[in-house]
């Protein structure tokens, strides 16, 4: 179990060792809507985040980052990448999540248009950042990093 203080002055939780080897880790709480990214083990930044409206639209689990895009185009209503009506901002991590025998790569870790949506529970399955916080991350982050998903 990982523990996010709520002090912004205490540290972050020690990440549970048989993750540690990983050189890059992410951690999404969903209990607390919070992302904590990790380097060999050890906590670097922690971030808020937004997860599904309900409980079960964000899967829960191990999955790897497979792709990364900028200015990924909202295919769902066809908004073009770019566009600041995009409600996947301008960063996407997508998601290799495999549910009941089958791949899907519907969900990622994204920016947004409503950064007022942050820290609470409103996305159809993805995790949302603030744009600023997103691109920070997507600078850091390389392809097949694990992301651990709890409640």
């Amino acid at each position: 179990m990982i523990f996010f203080p709520t002090s912004s002055h205490a540290e972050a939780a020690k990440l549970d060792s048989k993750y540690t080897e990983y050189a890059q880790f992410i951690v999404i709480d969903k209990s607390t809507n919070k992302l904590t990214y990790y380097e060999k083990g050890k906590a670097i930044k922690t971030f808020a985040v937004a997860t599904g409206k309900k409980s079960s639209y964000t899967p829960e689990g191990l999955f790897r980052i497979h792709e990364k895009i900028k200015n990924r185009p909202y295919y769902k209503e066809k908004i073009k990448g770019g566009d600041p009506k995009n409600p996947l901002g301008d960063r996407w991590l997508g998601l290799e999540v495999k549910k009941n025998g089958s791949t899907s790569y519907a969900y990622g870790i994204h920016g947004n248009s409503n950064e007022s949506s942050i820290g609470k529970y409103v996305s159809a399955g993805c995790v949302r950042m603030h744009n600023k916080e997103v691109r920070w991350l997507y600078d850091k982050i390389k392809i097949n990093t694990m992301v651990l998903i709890q409640k």
